[in-house]
Formats: structure tokens, C-alpha cells, sequence
């Protein structure tokens, strides 16, 4: 069985570390990743490969750093070469990103069948390139694995049912799990920074809405520096806006491999971020999460207590969000929202049969 396997960006490397660990214990997988570049800082993308022991790349198409168009444009071009040479049985595809699209465009025009991880995802906003590229992925993939109940039901909303649709689970939890252990054995990352366990908040920004407009990222800056009179902010700084970020009082950093972050996640007393993995990350470690956005594919988090949507640009709704995080977590209901951790597993299983 060849598969095919197009990633590009942090979390997919991540979702796919655990997945290409499940292949290898089957001796029939043979798994041929293709890289496209959309995450080109070695911070972001090289390091990746090396601690968590995914597979290098047979194919670097080296897209990166223009607009959504141009991106998508030149992977879907250079990733259908690499199909007619690879003849694979199926393309596997991970999440909402331009990589995902590309690969996902470029196979359907050469009739191989896409599987899709992390599908039925919805925020129900289109302004969002993430909510485009997953709905149009979807609807044109032969499989559909999604990891919670909500996404299933919206699959099934938009007329997608049936065995193509396998609810297993979600490959973020199942390598929060594997790299958390890894983080507490090896990880020196609080000793480097001089934490103590729960005596920090941590920090990301990436999503566009956020970085591209430069009121509302001078906004959460400002909201950060307002949280970190409180509690010191540990800010590891996206490659893309590391020239607008300056701050005398947060803890800026570059950018972090995961079982490093895994470590700062784990041991933080808040997490503060517009990412949708780290939302759950947070979540898979018990500690509680601001979001920097108004709306969240993890509904079941915000219903639960563990996230807050604080929105980007009312400094006093984000504080306030800030400190009722703050009283604890011990009264948050904790779910089986996102499986048992073999999600993994389960998708190798059936992209063998």
C-alpha cells in the first residue's frame, strides 16, 4: 500500500509524526512524505523532522513566504508531479492549512483517493482561509477521519455519511500523550528559563486576522504586557511578526520544538493563543487557555470551562477572561471529547485494508 503524504505546516508535522509511527508497524505501508515548504524557518519546520523522528521528506517543493494564491498555485503544480511519479494508492492530508488544499486539489484532478485527517472541523467563518480550505477538502475527499461527535454531526449536516466517515479521535491527543512523556524525561526547558512549575503563562500569536492587522496585534500586545504585571509571560515569537514584536516586559523568545513546548504548555499556570492546536494541548495537559478569537472548532472546550474566548482587541475582556482562568481548574468537567488516545492507530488501520 503507497501512500502519499503532503505536510507543510507545524501541526501537521506533528499530527503526521504520530500517524507515520502507526505505518511503520505495518509492513505493507510504505509512506512517502512531501514537504511544501509553507513552514520554512527551520525553527518551524527542520527541527520538527529531527526530534520527532518523522521520516525526511523525499520531496522539498520549497513554497513558502508568498500569498495564499501563489502558495496553493505552485504546490498544486509541483505536488501533481510528484503524484504521476509516485502512482500512490492514497493521498493523506492533514488539517486546514494551503498545503492541505494543494495536495488535496492536485490528487482529485488525478483520480487518487485523499484521506483526510482532522476533517468535519467547522468555526462556521469564512473570512477565516482555514475555514475555506476544509470545507472544499472534505467535499472532495474518499476518506474522512474526524476526531470528535460535533465534527462527525457536521459532516453529516453537509450530506457527508456513510463509512467514508470514520470518527477516531484526535492525533493531537494521542501525541500530547507520547511527546508529554518524552518532555518530562529529557526536557530541561524550565532549568534554561529559571521557572518554577505554574509560575508562568505562555503565549502564541500567528493566526492572520491577528498578525496582519497591526491595531489588533499592538492590542494583544498590549493585553500580554498587561497579564505579565501578573504573571510572567513566556512569548516564543512567529518568524512572520518577529520584527513587530517589542516589549521590555514580555519573555520573548524564538520559536520552540514541540516536546519543548509540550514542557512549557504542561507546566504553565495559563496558556494565551489564537492557535486552534495549542487550545487542546492546554486542554490534554489540564491547564486552563485564553483564545484570542471570537469563535473555536472546540466548542466542547469553551462549553466545559477550559477555554475562553477573549476576542483581539478588548484588553479588559481578555484580562477578565485572564483571571477567572486564574481560580483553578479543579471544578472543570474533564471529557473523553477527543478519544483515547489511538487515533493513530485506528487510521493506519483502515488506510491498510
Amino acid at each position: 500500500m503507497k501512500i502519499l503524504t503532503v505536510v507543510g505546516a507545524r501541526p501537521q508535522f506533528i499530527k503526521a509524526s504520530m500517524v507515520s509511527k502507526a505505518l511503520q508497524e505495518r509492513s505493507l505501508a510504505c509512506e512517502t512524505i512531501v514537504h511544501t515548504g509553507q513552514h520554512f524557518d527551520d525553527n518551524m519546520s527542520g527541527v520538527f523532522f529531527d526530534e520527532m523522528d518523522i521520516p525526511s521528506p523525499k520531496y522539498n517543493l520549497g513554497v513558502g513566504g508568498g500569498s495564499h494564491g501563489q502558495n496553493t498555485g505552485r504546490m498544486i503544480e509541483k505536488i501533481e508531479a510528484v503524484i504521476l511519479e509516485e502512482r500512490p494508492n492514497w493521498l493523506l492530508v492533514y488539517g486546514d492549512t494551503d498545503s492541505t488544499l494543494a495536495g488535496a486539489i492536485a490528487a482529485s484532478k488525478l483520480h487518487v483517493p485523499i484521506a483526510h485527517v482532522e476533517s468535519g472541523l467547522r468555526s462556521f467563518n469564512r473570512k477565516m482561509p482555514e475555514e475555506i480550505n476544509r470545507i472544499i477538502v472534505d467535499h472532495i475527499s474518499e476518506l474522512l477521519f474526524t476526531p470528535t461527535d460535533l465534527a462527525t454531526r457536521n459532516l453529516e449536516t453537509e450530506g457527508i455519511a456513510g463509512a467514508k466517515v470514520r470518527q477516531v479521535g484526535d492525533v493531537m491527543y494521542d501525541a500530547s500523550i507520547y511527546f508529554g512523556q518524552i518532555a518530562d524525561e529529557k526536557s530541561d526547558l524550565l532549568t534554561q528559563f529559571s521557572l518554577d512549575p505554574k509560575s508562568y503563562a505562555v503565549a502564541t500569536i500567528h493566526r492572520e486576522e491577528n498578525t496582519e492587522d497591526d491595531s489588533r496585534l499592538q492590542s494583544l500586545i498590549f493585553a500580554l504586557e498587561a497579564v505579565a504585571e501578573e504573571l510572567p509571560v513566556i512569548w516564543p515569537v512567529h518568524p512572520r511578526i518577529k520584527e513587530s514584536v517589542k516589549s521590555s516586559t514580555l519573555r520573548l523568545t524564538q520559536p520552540l520544538g514541540y516536546i519543548e513546548m509540550q514542557c512549557l504548555i504542561k507546566n504553565a499556570q495559563v496558556v494565551l493563543t489564537d492557535s486552534g492546536g495549542m487550545q487542546k494541548e492546554a486542554f490534554f495537559h489540564k491547564v486552563p487557555c485564553i483564545t484570542f478569537r471570537s469563535e473555536t472548532e472546540w466548542v466542547e472546550l469553551v462549553a466545559s470551562g477550559w477555554n475562553h474566548l477573549a476576542g483581539a482587541t478588548d484588553i479588559g475582556h481578555i484580562l477578565e477572561h485572564f483571571h477567572t482562568a486564574r481560580r483553578g481548574v479543579e471544578h472543570l468537567k474533564v471529557g473523553d471529547w477527543y478519544g483515547k488516545g489511538d487515533a493513530s492507530k485506528q487510521i493506519a488501520e483502515v488506510l491498510m485494508r
